[in-house]
């Protein structure tokens, strides 16, 4: 194999991982319980202080195996159930007693939660209190990016935040065309492991379909197909297991999903399309394995330039690269592939994220049936072009035009969504306040 390939298939272990429930809450999950494995007993009350977009993601979703929604819940259940070693599947063995005890927790007030003074995006500290013994972690850019730890304010472990600027700072290895050609002529021994999130994503949509969970979107276009109100088009198909999967991951559903970019959602959006493509055009396991590898890295590739949390719905991101995949399913080259993405952001790319919740269900059903659409109109070479909006001719400068828009250009729509939220009667106060 060339030698840059071996960075690609590092990047996809590093930005494809399991994750049970979404990686907000996780993430406050997952310092809590480094924090009480710190403390070394069991606490009687925490302070968490979150940034504005993990509070924003976290306010309105489902918690694997609580019953709960929200960030006090997920602390308490990260504290008195999680296992910090098992990063974002930390609450995976968390007992139903457990899960009382972090209610109980939460009910008696010993959760506090309020908004960190923080320009980071994502950001979590946890204080963990017994009696007079105290620790202390710290998680931040990263949803598993444990940056500090402390017990009674002696330091056991600190990474100094320029050392992760010095990571981002380097030079990025993925572009398009690189991504094109190890996504078609890597040896599948070499790729087969991203079938791992085929057989991992579509039970989760299995289940999804199964069982009444979220908004049902999922399950209704199932309906909607069987009563011929909808067509039993590929399109439809691709919508059905997509939003079944996120039904069921938004309202907590304790099975692992395999994410992308620290995200379940983009994680499902950049699988299930090609699975369920794969499926209706009898595509074997290798044609799909080089799709998957298509549709993953270019998910990571554009999320590179947004950042891993920003205003812009990160489903849209997915369904651009899910459709890339599927180009590779119906035989297009890096042409159509790159008018695939012009299409995107040239469509729905201004759709915002407003945290995670039942609703991205919905987001996740129009980015990936305009992302189809997208693909279907690239394969008989149709293509917005440069001369139209953020689109460019090159690909590659369309990519960065929306990392632009979304890293920057909407700083100050995040900031309005987030208030929103909180002036509408979420249950958090205002940055520096106390939690409601």
């Amino acid at each position: 194999m060339k030698p840059e390939w071996t960075t690609y298939i590092d990047i996809l272990h590093r930005e494809v991982v399991p994750a049970i429930g979404c990686t907000e809450p996780v993430a406050v999950a997952l310092a809590a319980a480094k924090a009480a494995e710190t403390l070394g007993v069991e606490p009687d009350s925490m302070d968490v202080l979150v940034s504005g977009n993990l509070l924003k993601n976290g306010m309105g979703v489902g918690v694997p195996g609580t019953g709960e929604r929200g960030l006090k819940i997920a602390a308490a259940a990260g504290a008195l159930g999680g296992k910090s070693e098992a990063m974002l599947e930390v609450l995976k063995d968390i007992t139903p007693m457990q899960a009382v005890f972090a209610r109980t927790m939460v009910v008696d007030g010993k959760v506090r939660v309020n908004v960190a003074d923080t320009d980071d995006l994502i950001y979590c500290e946890v204080t963990v209190h017994k009696g007079e013994d105290s620790a202390r972690v710290i998680l931040r850019d990263k949803h598993t990016g444990i940056v500090h730890v402390e017990r009674n304010g002696e330091v056991l472990m600190h990474i100094d935040a320029n050392a992760n600027a010095a990571d981002d700072a380097a030079e990025w290895p993925l572009t398009m065309a690189g991504i094109h050609e190890f996504a078609t002529a890597a040896p599948f021994e070499s790729i087969s492991f991203i079938l791992e999130a085929a057989r991992m994503n579509e039970a989760v949509a299995r289940e999804g379909l199964a069982g009444e969970y979220g908004l049902g979107v999922g399950r209704n276009i199932e309906e909607n197909i069987r009563c011929e109100i909808l067509g039993d088009t590929i399109v439809n198909e691709a919508m059905k297991l997509s939003t079944a999967a996120t039904d069921a991951r938004m309202h907590g559903v304790n099975m692992p999903v395999m994410s992308n970019s620290g995200s379940g959602n983009q994680g499902l959006t950049c699988t299930m399309p090609v699975v369920a493509c794969a499926h209706r055009l009898g595509s074997d396991e290798e044609q799909l394995a080089h799709a998957l590898i298509m549709s993953h890295l270019v998910s990571i590739h554009i999320k590179h330039g947004l950042g891993r949390l920003s205003a812009l719905c990160g489903a849209t991101v997915a369904g651009t690269a899910s459709a890339c995949g599927v180009v590779l399913l119906l035989g297009g080259g890096l042409r159509e592939i790159g008018m695939t993405v012009n299409n995107m952001v040239g469509s729905i790319a201004g759709m915002i994220c407003d945290g995670a919740k039942n609703g991205c269900a919905l987001k996740v059903a129009s980015a990936v049936s305009t992302g189809l659409q997208s693909a279907f109109l690239a394969m008989k070479g149709h293509s917005i072009t440069g001369s139209e909006g953020i689109v460019d001719d090159d690909v590659e400068l369309t990519i960065r035009n929306l990392g632009t828009l979304g890293s920057n250009g909407m700083r100050e729509t995040d900031r309005v969504i987030l208030r929103t939220m909180v002036d509408k009667g979420c249950p958090h106060a205002k940055r520096g306040g106390n939690a409601a």
